[in-house]
């Protein structure tokens, strides 16, 4: 990683502790991943050689400049968000990083954008957004994930009660083998099995 892109993203690490701190309103807060919850995201990408990316909850961008870093040249990383201010926070983070190419910005419902998806569309997703919603998008995000995909969801320990229902109806999936890892607020990296 460059020491540009590195400088960046430690400026939005404390940006958003700080922010985060001094307000009450959800709506206002960046709800950032942790740093070692970034360097889990990118080695994943990496690893799998993933190059188009789904991002559920843009936020300020901290976490998609990881993942756009993470895909290299000939990647892309689509992110969803529905606040304006923040869509147009990220948008000035992702350009001052210099990986405003990698990264599509969208401003939609994240539910109505994943059935508007093509099937296998994706070979990496990234869930950090509203959790009482992701049992409903399951169907859609199997579909649109390509066999042998990772979908990697945030916050699966910070918030297990809430996590309970979409972990047991991803258990009840065939064909998807998934792994709580301790790391940050808790990940939950779920593989899409290819067909043997």
């Amino acid at each position: 990683m460059k020491q540009a892109l590195l400088a960046v993203l430690r400026e939005l690490e404390e940006f958003g502790k700080t922010n985060d701190a001094a307000t009450s309103d959800r709506s206002h807060k960046m709800l950032n991943i942790t740093h070692d919850t970034g360097v889990f995201l990118a080695l994943l990408i990496k690893a799998t050689r993933a190059t188009n990316v789904l991002e559920i909850g843009t936020s300020n961008g901290y976490s998609t400049l990881w993942l756009a870093d993470a895909v290299g040249e000939r990647g892309v990383v689509t992110t969803i968000e529905r606040a304006p201010h923040k869509i147009a926070m990220a948008e000035k983070n992702f350009s001052r990083a210099g990986l405003g190419a990698r990264i599509r910005q969208v401003n939609d419902e994240a539910g109505q954008f994943i059935a508007s998806r093509g099937n296998g569309e994706y070979s990496f997703i990234f869930l950090d957004s509203d959790r009482e919603h992701y049992v409903d998008w399951w169907s859609s995000l199997q579909r649109i994930l390509q066999p042998g995909g990772l979908i990697v969801v945030d916050n699966a320990i910070s918030h297990a009660e809430q996590m309970e229902g979409f972990i047991r109806r991803v258990a009840a999936s065939e064909g998807y083998l998934s792994s709580l890892s301790p790391i940050g607020n808790g990940e939950l990296v779920i593989l899409k099995e290819a067909a043997s």
